[in-house]
């Protein structure tokens, strides 16, 4: 049997690498979410993580076994801008990178509860849920930081019946995102805090999103794995 997979934010980089990784392993059935992959979902608007969960459940047949929660967005917000575009851009980021996230798990769970069956969570997270970020991404780095809490929470809670949760934490990964990050803050003083000397390929951490979906020990749950080439250890 199959195992069936939802992966959010598959049309670009780690979800694209994600996607092609799982795709081609006949073991799996996978259905992306995205703009220009799978079902196109806006994850600003709070009926989408629902309205995602039912379409993904339609098109795997009834049956989800492993989410992988991987979109989110890196937007700047700076201390100096205006109070309420600030607020509305840390809302912003909460709602998309953790609130829906959030739903999904909650989704998942239940499904998994419901059915008696067990089931796997990938959380992509972020190096800045411990490093911290720069001063304009209080926002992002504390939506990473709870979702590593909610991951947490979710292995203690629901290990013993089966439902499993791991969270993947990249440091800067060669998405066109990180891309603009790196030039915009000088990149090669970011690659000098990088012991590897290099960023990560999406590739690296799609085999990490894989090896947590498919094949992780059921003893690892609420494992946090860190891809940042030595620049944050713990």
């Amino acid at each position: 049997m199959n195992t069936h997979i939802l992966l959010t934010g598959s049309s670009r980089g780690i979800g694209a690498a994600t996607a092609a990784l799982l795709g081609g392993d006949a073991r799996v059935t996978l259905v992306g979410h995205g703009t220009a992959s799978g079902i196109p979902a806006d994850f600003t608007d709070p009926a989408t993580p629902q309205a995602l969960w039912k379409q993904a459940l339609d098109a795997l047949d009834g049956r989800i076994d492993v989410l992988i929660n991987n979109a989110g967005i890196f937007e700047a917000n700076p201390l100096d801008a205006a109070h309420g575009d600030w607020v509305e851009s840390w809302e912003r980021t909460m709602r998309v990178n953790l609130t829906a996230s959030a739903e999904l798990c909650r989704l998942a769970v239940r499904h998994w509860q419901d059915r008696a069956s067990g089931g796997r969570i990938v959380n992509v997270a972020s190096r800045a849920a411990y490093r911290g970020d720069s001063p304009a991404h209080w926002h992002y780095a504390a939506s990473k930081a709870g979702m590593i809490g909610m991951t947490k929470s979710i292995a203690r809670g629901y290990a013993a019946q089966g439902i499993l949760a791991f969270a993947i934490c990249p440091g800067f990964t060669m998405t066109g995102m990180a891309e603009e990050y790196l030039e915009s803050r000088g990149g090669d003083k970011l690659l000098a805090d990088i012991p590897l000397g290099r960023v990560a390929m999406p590739e690296e951490i799609a085999a990490i999103a894989k090896f947590c979906a498919l094949e992780a020990p059921a003893s690892m749950t609420g494992a946090v794995l860190d891809a940042n080439g030595a620049s944050y250890v713990r």
